[in-house]
C-alpha cells in the first residue's frame, strides 16, 4: 500500500517532520509521482485490522470528498439559477417601466390631437360665424335699399352700392388663412396654390395685387383642403 505524507501522518499518528526526517534518512519506502512523493508499506508489514481500518479511512475520505463535490456542483447550479432569475426579474422591471412610458406617450399624443381637432372646428365654426354676419349685413343692405315706392337710382348711387355689397361678401385670402390653425408652410401652399388658379378660375378675384374669396357665391373646398 501507499500513502501521501498527509495520509501517513495521519494513519501512523506521527508529525509531518518526522515522517520527512525518516524519508531523508532512507528509513521509509517512498516513490515520487508527478510530484507527489508517496510511502510504500507492504501489507504483510500490517496486521489485518489496521489494513481494514485504514481502507474504511480511504472510503470514508473518498465519501466525504464526493458529497462535497456533488455540494459545490448544487450550491454552483443554484446559485446560476439565483443569477439568472435575478437577471430576468430586472429585465421584466425595465420592460415594464417602457410600456407604461409608451403607454403615457400615447395618451399625451391623443389629448393633443383632440385638442388640436377641437381647436380646428372652434376656428371653422367662428370663420362660419363671420361669413353668416357678412351675409346678414349684405341682406340688410338690401333692406334699406329696397323701400314699397319706386326709387330711381343715379348710376353712381347704384355702383356704390354694388361695391358695398362686393366689400361685404369678399374676404381676402390672407386674412381668412391667418384665421385659421395652419402652419406657415401650410398657408404659403394654399397661397401659391389659389395664384397658380388664378388665371384660369373665377372664383379667385385680384383686386390691387391681392386675392380674394367670395365664400356667399363660390365653394373654395378643394384649394384651400391640406
Amino acid at each position: 500500500m501507499r500513502f501521501t505524507i498527509d495520509e501517513y501522518s495521519k494513519q501512523f499518528k506521527m508529525s509531518k517532520e518526522l515522517i520527512n526526517s525518516k524519508l531523508r534518512s532512507k528509513k521509509l519506502h517512498y516513490v515520487i509521482e508527478d510530484g507527489q512523493t508517496y510511502i510504500i508499506i507492504a501489507q504483510s508489514s500490517l496486521d489485518e485490522e489496521k489494513i481494514e481500518e485504514i481502507h474504511q479511512q480511504k472510503k470514508e475520505q473518498e465519501k466525504q470528498t464526493h458529497l462535497a463535490t456533488q455540494k459545490t456542483t448544487v450550491g454552483m447550479v443554484l446559485a446560476l439559477y439565483k443569477k439568472e432569475n435575478d437577471h430576468l426579474k430586472q429585465k421584466i422591471r425595465e420592460l415594464e417601466k417602457k410600456i407604461d412610458s409608451l403607454i403615457t406617450d400615447k395618451e399625451n399624443m391623443l389629448r393633443e390631437e383632440r385638442d388640436r381637432i377641437e381647436q380646428v372646428y372652434s376656428t371653422k365654426d367662428e370663420h362660419l360665424k363671420n361669413i353668416l354676419e357678412l351675409i346678414n349685413k349684405q341682406l340688410t343692405l338690401e333692406q334699406k335699399t329696397t323701400t314699397v315706392h319706386e326709387v330711381t337710382l343715379s348710376d353712381m348711387e347704384e355702383t356704390h352700392i354694388l361695391q358695398e355689397k362686393e366689400n361685404l361678401s369678399h374676404v381676402e385670402l390672407k386674412t381668412y388663412l391667418k384665421s385659421l390653425d395652419l402652419e406657415s408652410y401650410q398657408r404659403k401652399i394654399i397661397k401659391k396654390r389659389f395664384f397658380d388658379a388664378l388665371d384660369h378660375d373665377v372664383r379667385i378675384i385680384q383686386q390691387n395685387g391681392k386675392l380674394y374669396l367670395d365664400f356667399a357665391k363660390y365653394d373654395y373646398t378643394d384649394l384651400l383642403k391640406f
